[in-house]
């Protein structure tokens, strides 16, 4: 779960202009590992993107990553 951790927050990071507000929150369900990013409220137009094109370009890199388990990984974006 850290690598999973380090990896949104290496892909997050360049995004945003207030980096050290970064935080992620994990919630575990029965069938997710739900990932909840938060960012500066200045930074969040930037995480998402036009057309939520740059949230989902981040979702396809966390998805594709393998996990043990059965589990899948959810990422959501709060304010």
């Amino acid at each position: 779960m850290a690598d999973m951790k380090e990896l949104i927050l290496t892909v997050v990071r360049p995004l945003v202009t207030h980096p050290e507000e970064l935080d992620i929150v994990i919630e575990e369900s029965n069938e997710y590992l739900e990932y909840q990013l938060s960012v500066h409220p200045d930074d969040i137009g930037r995480v998402i993107g036009k057309q939520g094109r740059v949230a989902k370009s981040i979702r396809t890199i966390v998805y594709s990553v393998r996990v043990n388990g059965p589990k899948r990984v959810r990422l959501s974006i709060v304010e």
